[in-house]
């Protein structure tokens, strides 16, 4: 009897221990770059979520720093953002078992497609709809600045061109009685015609080299100045290939043109009536 009494209040003492509520690690939670920066958050703080301002809440613990992604429909919203768990979220925004969206990752076109004719056969009110027709979706404005922007930069481009034309003519018009020597020494109008062109083509040639040296210029110190306005890594001003393909391309073009129209002005005339006034 004496060898139980003291099992017994072990027992006892034991049950008392194990009684105690258990003792959780605090949660983690990601926290957004810009948020860190401006408030001077880093990995390993101690943060408390609550609904609302000065209201208790859990205690967390700052685990990763997230870095803004290249999202262009995010570029001017101030809002900052914090990544927890699914069920501190419905907590804190009181939806409990309700959600307003979510993605599922598949593998392959095929797997996408039975799962957006699952997603939507599963019940009412249900919608399914693929990554890149959400992003169709949110670039449409994008797009249509984009197309504006490309459209300016043609008309920009044919604007030069009219006014390459006038100073070749008026360069031609300087030398016509030089062109009229050239003329009664022999000198074909194909060979005048040519010279001229040739020197259109140059200036061409040259204006467009400065362009896209100023254009690459202008569309870095944009991109250095708005990354760091909105402090996100996305490109607003790029200078592609294809455009300068199309800008040199569109130029020779046009200051041939220029160039051919100014000569054949100047040739038409019988070379003695270009040393009058």
């Amino acid at each position: 009897m004496l060898v139980l009494i003291p099992a017994l209040s072990l027992f006892l003492a034991a049950q008392s221990i194990d009684s105690l509520p258990p003792r959780h690690p605090p949660r983690t939670v990601a926290v957004d770059e810009r948020l860190a920066q401006d408030v001077g958050i880093h990995i390993g703080d101690a943060l408390v979520l609550a609904p609302t301002p000065g209201h208790a809440g859990d205690t967390v613990i700052v685990s990763a720093i997230l870095k803004r992604a290249s999202d262009p429909s995010e570029v001017a919203r101030g809002a900052y953002r914090v990544r927890v768990h699914l069920d501190e979220l419905q907590q804190l925004v009181g939806y409990g078992e309700r959600v307003e969206r979510f993605a599922v990752e598949t593998r392959g076109q095929a797997s996408a497609d039975s799962a957006l004719r699952a997603i939507d056969a599963a019940a009412f009110g249900f919608r399914a709809f693929s990554s890149r027709e959400i992003a169709v979706e949110s670039s449409t404005t994008f797009l249509v600045v984009s197309r504006f922007h490309r459209a300016i930069g043609i008309i920009t481009i044919v604007a030069s061109a009219v006014f390459l034309l006038c100073i070749m003519l008026l360069k031609v018009d300087e030398r016509r009685r030089d062109v009229a020597a050239l003329r009664l020494m022999g000198i074909s109008a194909r060979t005048v015609v040519r010279s001229v062109v040739l020197e259109s083509a140059l200036i061409a040639i040259c204006g467009s080299i400065a362009g896209v040296a100023i254009g690459s210029i202008v569309s870095a110190y944009v991109n250095w100045h708005y990354r760091r306005v909105y402090r996100t890594p996305l490109t607003f001003s790029l200078v592609t290939g294809n455009i300068v393909a199309i800008a040199v391309t569109l130029s020779l073009a046009l200051g041939l043109a220029a160039g051919w129209l100014a000569a054949q002005r100047l040739v038409r005339r019988p070379p003695l009536s270009l040393f009058g006034r």
